[in-house]
């Protein structure tokens, strides 16, 4: 299958957003505990239609795409279709999680990779199964096979130009998520997902919980834990937002983030309200690029960047960043991502850095002031 991409990784601001509530119609998804009526399927929805509605309500700058708003089955191929005609900055799957063993719990945030060992493969199989309940799979998917994970690696030859946003997005969701929501983190995985394979845009999946598990399909069958979970995707989004379009209005102050769940002060709600900086500057906060993202931890030696000598790492969740540079000016850190992208990493991106912890574009302005 031959796909043609035409959008630029990290150029331009995010104006459209594609929200895919997966499974639907006569693809019910997990079915959890079978305690309740609903199944994975109208979880998503539900989730999804409310982080749509938070968007809309406090981001009306941002179009709002769904791949479906209703009980509806859509294929996989029409998923993605969807999200390139809308020519949307970024798509975001909702879905929900299962296992054999009802202990088994967390949120997970999964983006296009290449680590393929059995828990990645299981949640692989089990989210592209679905293709099995499509009419005439084995002509319009030509030769890909859910069942056999050697089929699953031609995917990961297609996204690879929006890996880094992808995992930047992600993170954000697992930080918020485990920060704001006090959910299991289960961090960020990287899988051969068919739906996120093809869109021309970084693309995520998000694994809301594990419906096989009591706790978490109480919390996501209430609707104060379809709140909570939404609102969290929805800052991790105008965080992402906020970031992506820092470099074309770096002047304008950003308004600060509504609060679209709040409805009176009570310590579980207190914990999605913005968490407050310390005021202490940090002892060092600078710029620099990030070049790359593994699951594998590299040795440093040049000849495993493309010849780049001074490469360094940081941890994140349970991912390793590789970074070039380090410099209190913006201007600085742009001209070194240009010639990183001429070095051979397309996907090259200006990150902020206090202490080795990441920060904010917005923040680390503010605080080299």
């Amino acid at each position: 299958m031959v796909m043609s991409f035409t959008s630029v990784p990290g150029g331009g601001g995010v104006k459209v957003v594609v929200i895919d509530a997966g499974h639907g119609g006569h693809d019910p998804g997990n079915l959890g505990t079978r305690r309740y009526k609903t199944r994975e399927k109208d979880i998503a929805l539900a989730v999804a239609l409310k982080v749509g509605n938070y968007i809309q309500q406090n981001l009306p700058d941002v179009k709002v795409v769904y791949t479906r708003k209703t009980d509806v089955f859509i294929e996989l191929q029409e998923r993605a279709r969807i999200a390139n005609a809308a020519d949307a900055d970024l798509f975001i799957s909702i879905h929900c999680d299962a296992f054999t063993q009802k202990s088994v719990s967390g949120a997970t945030s999964l983006v296009l990779g290449r680590n393929h060992g059995d828990e990645n493969m299981r949640v692989a199989q089990q989210e592209n199964s679905v293709i099995l309940l499509e009419d005439n799979y084995e002509e319009k998917y030509e030769g890909f096979d859910p069942r056999k994970p050697e089929t699953f690696i031609a995917l990961t030859l297609y996204q690879n130009a929006f890996l880094n946003q992808s995992i930047s997005f992600a993170q954000k969701v697992q930080d918020q998520f485990r920060e704001r929501v006090k959910r299991k983190d289960r961090g960020v995985k990287q899988q051969p997902l068919y739906v996120t394979s093809r869109t021309a845009m970084p693309a995520v999946l998000v694994e809301l919980g594990f419906l096989t598990n009591y706790d978490e399909e109480d919390f996501l069958n209430s609707e104060q834990g379809q709140d909570f979970m939404a609102s969290a995707i929805f800052r991790a989004f105008k965080e992402y937002k906020d970031e992506r379009e820092f470099f074309e209005n770096s002047s304008v102050p950003h308004a600060p983030t509504p609060d679209p769940t709040k409805k009176e002060e009570t310590p579980t709600q207190a914990q999605l309200d913005p968490v407050k900086q310390p005021e202490e500057k940090p002892h060092e906060v600078y710029y620099t690029v990030q070049i790359l993202t593994s699951g594998i931890k590299k040795n440093l030696k040049p000849e495993n960047f493309k010849g780049v000598s001074g490469v360094e790492i940081y941890e994140e969740g349970k991912l390793f960043k590789y970074i070039v540079g380090k410099t209190p000016s913006l201007g600085e850190a742009e001209t070194l991502k240009q010639k990183m992208k001429d070095a051979g990493f397309k996907d090259a991106f200006v990150i902020a850095l206090s202490d080795g912890t990441r920060i904010s574009l917005e923040e680390a302005k503010e605080l080299l002031q």
